[in-house]
């Protein structure tokens, strides 16, 4: 991996982390109407997650380096028991995401009674993904991802 590969991913952990992540989903002014904007900057390095919906939602991550979008994750989730305790065991998923896979969370993680699972296929440049959690072995929530690498010609 060269040095500019390892720090386009850090990149993107560092902001998936100060982003949505760490549970405060402070806003900035939309980018599109009724979106939900995670904006997120160092350096030469921007990000933006950008969603609509709660319960059931649809969402981009957009990763610029010096003004231009270079990588990108599209997101649909669907939460079908919004169980007390959810969100933030998402949020502490989500906080394990890693350079090697720098997607959502964990392949696995465990807490009680929640578990947390996470599929993917490809690699960074190119990938698709699913995200499951459980409580108390019941079906709560589920998310499709997908995305990569964004070139020109």
């Amino acid at each position: 991996m060269s040095i500019q590969e390892l720090e386009f991913r850090k990149f993107i952990v560092e902001a998936k982390r100060a982003a949505y992540a760490s549970g405060s989903h402070a806003n900035a002014l939309p980018t599109r109407p009724g979106a939900k904007d995670l904006p997120y900057r160092n350096g030469a390095y921007a990000y933006l997650d950008s969603y609509y919906g709660e319960l059931h939602f649809s969402g981009q991550e957009v990763v610029w380096h010096e003004e231009k979008a270079k990588w990108s994750m599209n997101y649909y989730g669907t939460t079908l028991d919004p169980i007390a305790g959810f969100p933030e065991f998402l949020n502490e998923c989500l906080k394990e995401v890693s350079v090697d896979a720098p997607y959502r969370g964990p392949a696995f993680r465990k807490y009680e009674d929640f578990e947390y699972h996470c599929d993917w296929s490809g690699d960074w440049t190119r990938f698709n993904g699913e995200e499951r959690i459980t409580y108390k072995g019941k079906f709560i929530f589920h998310l499709f991802f997908h995305g990569g690498v964004v070139a020109y010609l």
